[in-house]
């Protein structure tokens, strides 16, 4: 079948990968299956030729929930072609770890003689996460070194449920997997399908959805900044003491940002990295708060 490529540029004073992920949660809504972010930051976005409605597209963006964002965009008919192949060759390559991980999609071409520790299968569709960004890479590697065996995690805005599945395999029990979007959802489910693991809850919806009954020892939150400010509270008092947070989606800037938010919730900021001015921030919630 034949789609539009879309190409979305913004201008405002927010950050962009801010606007990205809320435009992409609101392209999702008006009937785009797919997204790539290009190295300049601007958004591909990929719908049916049969499903274009110029209309429908100007009323989602005149709601945009950014104030003061100016959106553009040009689209391109591309006729039918292997979209598994474009992902492949353009967007989505395998990501290795050393020879801890290593994550592919269903239709990457891998060596199986090479052993790693864990090989995830990811199909991304619509989601984020496959270890290509600098958030998810730095993400994984964190997760990678932690003790989850028998211990309960939470992956916060889960996408493609990478962090949740690696987790699950690892041992850890249970695992919760929230995210608000839908289609970021059906996906989780999809790629947990396609690893064979088990244990895995996937929830629809923000930090309200997270279960009251759970305290967990490990929470996932790679998000971005505004919404990690926002809901840091809300991860703290699903966390138990001693528990540890890991979050991405912000730059190095957003650091002092960060770090004072943890301040205010008795969490201390016990080890960080970054990559291309991504950030990654791991806090321990103190034993004594309560």
């Amino acid at each position: 079948m034949n789609y539009y490529e879309y190409t979305f540029t913004h201008t405002s004073a927010i950050e962009p990968g801010v606007v990205n992920d809320v435009l992409t949660a609101v392209l999702g809504e008006a009937g785009f299956e797919s997204f790539a972010e290009t190295p300049q930051g601007l958004v591909l976005a990929y719908i049916q030729e049969k499903e274009d409605d110029a209309g429908r597209l100007d009323r989602a963006l005149g709601s945009f929930p950014l104030e003061g964002v100016s959106i553009r965009y040009t689209k391109t008919l591309i006729e039918a072609r292997d979209w598994n192949e474009e992902w492949e060759k353009n967007y989505f390559h395998p990501v290795s770890i050393g020879r801890s991980c290593l994550i592919h999609a269903s239709f990457h071409t891998v060596d199986n003689a090479v052993e790693y520790d864990y090989r995830i299968v990811i199909d991304p569709r619509m989601a984020f996460g496959t270890g290509n960004h600098e958030t998810t890479h730095l993400m994984l590697v964190e997760a990678l070194k932690l003790d989850v065996a028998g211990r309960a995690v939470l992956d916060m805005g889960c996408g493609t449920a990478v962090l949740a599945i690696l987790a699950a395999m690892k041992g850890a029990s249970p695992v919760v997997a929230v995210d608000i979007d839908e289609w970021a959802c059906n996906n989780a489910l999809e790629n947990i399908r396609l690893n064979r693991v088990g244990g895995i809850d996937v929830i629809p919806g923000g930090a309200d959805r997270i279960p009251p009954a759970l305290m967990f020892d490990v929470v996932f939150a790679n998000i971005n900044r505004n919404i990690l400010l926002r809901d840091m509270p809300r991860y703290v008092r699903c966390m138990k003491p001693g528990a540890t947070l890991l979050m991405s989606g912000f730059y190095v800037r957003d650091l002092p940002f960060i770090e004072e938010e943890c301040s205010r919730n008795a969490l201390t900021v016990t080890a960080s990295s970054d990559m291309n001015d991504w950030m990654v921030v791991k806090a321990a919630k103190l034993p004594i708060y309560k």
